[in-house]
Protein backbone atom coordinates (compact mmCIF):
# COMPACT_ATOMS: atom_id res chain seq x y z
CA UNK A 1 0.00 0.00 0.00
CA UNK A 2 1.51 3.34 -1.04
CA UNK A 3 1.88 6.34 1.26
CA UNK A 4 -0.91 8.37 -0.37
CA UNK A 5 -3.38 5.53 0.14
CA UNK A 6 -2.32 5.24 3.79
CA UNK A 7 -2.91 8.97 4.29
CA UNK A 8 -6.31 8.69 2.59
CA UNK A 9 -7.29 5.80 4.84
CA UNK A 10 -6.11 7.74 7.89
CA UNK A 11 -8.20 10.75 6.82
CA UNK A 12 -11.35 8.68 6.26
CA UNK A 13 -10.79 6.84 9.53
CA UNK A 14 -10.32 9.99 11.62
CA UNK A 15 -13.08 12.08 10.03
CA UNK A 16 -15.77 9.49 9.37
CA UNK A 17 -15.34 5.95 10.65
CA UNK A 18 -13.57 6.73 13.96
CA UNK A 19 -14.95 10.21 14.51
CA UNK A 20 -13.99 11.41 17.99
CA UNK A 21 -17.54 12.51 18.79
CA UNK A 22 -19.67 9.80 17.23
CA UNK A 23 -17.37 6.79 17.57
CA UNK A 24 -14.94 7.41 20.42
CA UNK A 25 -17.31 9.73 22.39
CA UNK A 26 -14.49 12.15 23.23
CA UNK A 27 -15.05 15.91 23.34
CA UNK A 28 -18.79 15.71 23.99
CA UNK A 29 -18.78 18.67 26.41
CA UNK A 30 -17.87 21.38 23.84
CA UNK A 31 -19.81 19.46 21.20
CA UNK A 32 -23.04 20.00 23.11
CA UNK A 33 -22.10 23.31 24.74
CA UNK A 34 -20.85 25.32 21.75
CA UNK A 35 -23.07 23.97 18.98
CA UNK A 36 -25.85 26.55 19.28
CA UNK A 37 -24.62 28.63 16.32
CA UNK A 38 -22.68 27.58 13.23
CA UNK A 39 -20.28 30.53 13.51
CA UNK A 40 -19.40 29.71 17.11
CA UNK A 41 -19.07 26.00 16.30
CA UNK A 42 -16.72 26.80 13.41
CA UNK A 43 -14.58 28.98 15.67
CA UNK A 44 -14.34 26.23 18.27
CA UNK A 45 -13.54 23.67 15.56
CA UNK A 46 -10.71 25.78 14.16
CA UNK A 47 -9.29 26.41 17.65
CA UNK A 48 -9.37 22.68 18.44
CA UNK A 49 -7.76 21.87 15.06
CA UNK A 50 -4.91 24.28 15.76
CA UNK A 51 -4.36 22.95 19.27
CA UNK A 52 -4.61 19.26 18.29
CA UNK A 53 -2.23 19.68 15.35
CA UNK A 54 0.48 21.44 17.35
CA UNK A 55 -0.10 19.26 20.41
CA UNK A 56 0.42 16.16 18.27
CA UNK A 57 3.75 17.54 17.05
CA UNK A 58 5.08 18.64 20.44
CA UNK A 59 3.85 15.62 22.36
CA UNK A 60 5.43 13.29 19.80
CA UNK A 61 8.80 14.93 20.45
CA UNK A 62 8.28 14.86 24.21
CA UNK A 63 7.07 11.27 23.99
CA UNK A 64 10.27 10.26 22.19
CA UNK A 65 12.28 11.90 24.97
CA UNK A 66 10.28 10.14 27.68
CA UNK A 67 10.81 6.78 25.97
CA UNK A 68 14.55 7.46 25.65
CA UNK A 69 14.74 8.32 29.36
CA UNK A 70 12.50 5.35 30.26
CA UNK A 71 9.99 7.57 32.10
CA UNK A 72 6.90 6.94 29.94
CA UNK A 73 4.72 7.09 33.04
CA UNK A 74 5.06 10.89 32.90
CA UNK A 75 3.44 11.12 29.47
CA UNK A 76 -0.05 12.16 30.60
CA UNK A 77 1.04 15.01 32.86
CA UNK A 78 3.59 16.18 30.27
CA UNK A 79 0.96 16.20 27.52
CA UNK A 80 -1.49 18.15 29.71
CA UNK A 81 1.14 20.85 30.31
CA UNK A 82 1.82 21.16 26.58
CA UNK A 83 -1.89 21.36 25.76
CA UNK A 84 -2.46 23.98 28.49
CA UNK A 85 0.31 26.18 27.06
CA UNK A 86 -1.10 25.91 23.52
CA UNK A 87 -4.63 26.72 24.68
CA UNK A 88 -3.34 29.78 26.53
CA UNK A 89 -1.75 30.98 23.30
CA UNK A 90 -4.95 30.36 21.28
CA UNK A 91 -7.05 32.12 23.91
CA UNK A 92 -4.87 35.23 23.82
CA UNK A 93 -4.90 35.24 20.00
CA UNK A 94 -8.72 34.94 19.70
CA UNK A 95 -9.27 37.52 22.44
CA UNK A 96 -7.09 39.96 20.52
CA UNK A 97 -8.28 39.22 16.98
CA UNK A 98 -11.98 38.42 17.49
CA UNK A 99 -13.50 39.62 20.79
CA UNK A 100 -16.99 38.61 19.62
CA UNK A 101 -15.95 35.02 19.01
CA UNK A 102 -14.02 35.03 22.28
CA UNK A 103 -17.16 36.08 24.15
CA UNK A 104 -19.30 33.52 22.27
CA UNK A 105 -16.97 30.64 23.14
CA UNK A 106 -16.96 31.70 26.78
CA UNK A 107 -15.75 29.15 29.30
CA UNK A 108 -15.47 26.45 26.62
CA UNK A 109 -12.33 28.02 25.12
CA UNK A 110 -10.08 27.56 28.17
CA UNK A 111 -11.78 24.20 28.71
CA UNK A 112 -10.00 22.93 25.57
CA UNK A 113 -7.20 22.28 28.06
CA UNK A 114 -9.32 19.57 29.67
CA UNK A 115 -11.01 18.50 26.43
CA UNK A 116 -10.62 14.73 26.47
CA UNK A 117 -10.45 14.68 22.65
CA UNK A 118 -7.23 16.71 22.65
CA UNK A 119 -5.60 14.63 25.39
CA UNK A 120 -7.01 11.48 23.82
CA UNK A 121 -5.37 12.06 20.44
CA UNK A 122 -1.97 12.68 22.06
CA UNK A 123 -2.18 9.42 24.01
CA UNK A 124 -3.36 7.53 20.91
CA UNK A 125 -0.42 9.01 19.00
CA UNK A 126 1.98 8.01 21.77
CA UNK A 127 0.81 4.40 21.68
CA UNK A 128 0.63 4.16 17.87
CA UNK A 129 3.37 6.38 16.46
CA UNK A 130 5.95 7.08 19.16
CA UNK A 131 6.66 3.58 20.44
CA UNK A 132 8.19 1.38 17.75
CA UNK A 133 7.84 3.70 14.73
CA UNK A 134 10.58 5.42 12.76
CA UNK A 135 10.96 8.84 11.20
CA UNK A 136 7.48 8.77 9.62
CA UNK A 137 5.98 8.59 13.11
CA UNK A 138 5.91 12.36 13.50
CA UNK A 139 4.11 12.77 10.15
CA UNK A 140 1.44 10.23 11.05
CA UNK A 141 1.14 11.74 14.52
CA UNK A 142 0.49 15.28 13.24
CA UNK A 143 -1.84 14.08 10.48
CA UNK A 144 -3.79 11.96 12.95
CA UNK A 145 -4.19 15.00 15.21
CA UNK A 146 -5.27 17.33 12.39
CA UNK A 147 -7.60 14.81 10.75
CA UNK A 148 -9.19 13.93 14.10
CA UNK A 149 -9.75 17.63 14.76
CA UNK A 150 -11.35 18.03 11.33
CA UNK A 151 -13.69 15.19 12.24
CA UNK A 152 -14.52 17.01 15.46
CA UNK A 153 -15.14 20.23 13.53
CA UNK A 154 -17.37 18.43 11.01
CA UNK A 155 -19.44 16.95 13.84
CA UNK A 156 -19.86 20.20 15.78
CA UNK A 157 -20.68 22.29 12.68
CA UNK A 158 -23.26 19.76 11.48
CA UNK A 159 -24.78 19.70 14.95
CA UNK A 160 -24.92 23.51 15.05
CA UNK A 161 -26.66 23.65 11.68
CA UNK A 162 -29.28 21.14 12.83
CA UNK A 163 -29.82 22.94 16.14
CA UNK A 164 -30.36 26.25 14.35
CA UNK A 165 -33.06 24.56 12.25
CA UNK A 166 -34.60 22.99 15.36
CA UNK A 167 -35.00 26.41 16.96
CA UNK A 168 -37.53 27.29 14.26
CA UNK A 169 -39.21 23.87 14.26
CA UNK A 170 -42.42 22.85 15.99
CA UNK A 171 -41.24 20.17 18.39
CA UNK A 172 -42.91 18.86 21.58
CA UNK A 173 -42.34 21.11 24.58
CA UNK A 174 -40.84 18.27 26.62
CA UNK A 175 -38.10 17.80 24.02
CA UNK A 176 -37.13 21.43 23.51
CA UNK A 177 -33.59 22.45 24.36
CA UNK A 178 -31.12 19.89 25.62
CA UNK A 179 -33.30 16.73 25.22
CA UNK A 180 -33.75 17.19 21.45
CA UNK A 181 -30.01 17.90 21.17
CA UNK A 182 -29.22 14.53 22.75
CA UNK A 183 -31.71 12.78 20.46
CA UNK A 184 -30.12 14.52 17.47
CA UNK A 185 -26.62 13.54 18.57
CA UNK A 186 -27.72 9.93 18.91
CA UNK A 187 -29.24 9.88 15.42
CA UNK A 188 -26.11 11.49 13.96
CA UNK A 189 -23.98 8.84 15.67
CA UNK A 190 -26.08 6.11 14.07
CA UNK A 191 -25.71 7.81 10.69
CA UNK A 192 -21.92 7.95 11.05
CA UNK A 193 -21.87 4.23 11.84
CA UNK A 194 -22.80 3.75 8.19
CA UNK A 195 -19.24 4.77 7.26
CA UNK A 196 -17.73 1.87 9.25
CA UNK A 197 -17.26 -0.33 6.16
CA UNK A 198 -15.99 2.47 3.92
CA UNK A 199 -12.81 1.66 1.98
CA UNK A 200 -12.56 -1.64 3.87
CA UNK A 201 -11.39 -3.42 0.71
CA UNK A 202 -8.39 -1.10 0.39
CA UNK A 203 -6.76 -2.67 3.43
Amino acid sequence: MDTLTRFLLLFVSCVLTNNFIFSRFLGCCPFLGVSNKVETAMGMGLAVTFVMGLASLFTWAVGKLLVALDIQYLNTISFILIIAALVQFVEMFIKKSSPTLYKSLGIYLPLITTNCAVLGVTIINFDAYVVGMGAMGVVYSVLNGVFSALGFMLAIVLMAGIRERLEASNIPKCLKGFPISLVTAGLMSLAFMGFSGLFANLG
